[in-house]
């Protein structure tokens, strides 16, 4: 490798590591960011009581139950549909679906 190409490569890997270690350094032109709304941004550990969610086992068996009666019903409903009539609570059924899936959802994932 000729030398003044070893020297480029050396000067641009130097620049490129204090690029990275002068993050916080103000510079001219660029207003530092604005502190955080939340005083505790980060400060607060995942056992901290108040961000521990109780999951109630029995409501949640019983949220499912009513997911999978509610779809069962459904591919009957879509058939009456291939066949021209729309059941007036098929729509219902669906909205109920939906409720019960993301309910079960926001309660699994917190």
């Amino acid at each position: 490798m000729p030398k003044p190409a070893f020297l480029a490569i050396a000067l641009l890997a130097c620049t490129l590591s204090t690029g990275a270690q002068m993050k916080d350094v103000y510079t001219p032109g660029i207003p530092p960011p604005p502190p955080p709304l939340d005083p505790d941004h980060g400060k607060t550990t995942p056992d901290d009581p108040k961000l521990q969610r109780r999951v109630d086992p029995v409501k949640l068996q019983h949220d499912a139950d009513d997911l999978a009666r509610a779809a069962q019903s459904i591919p009957l409903d879509v058939a009456n549909i291939r066949r021209g009539t729309l059941p007036k609570d098929t729509i219902q059924k669906l909205k109920e679906i939906e409720k019960l899936s993301k309910r079960l959802r926001s309660e699994l994932n917190p």
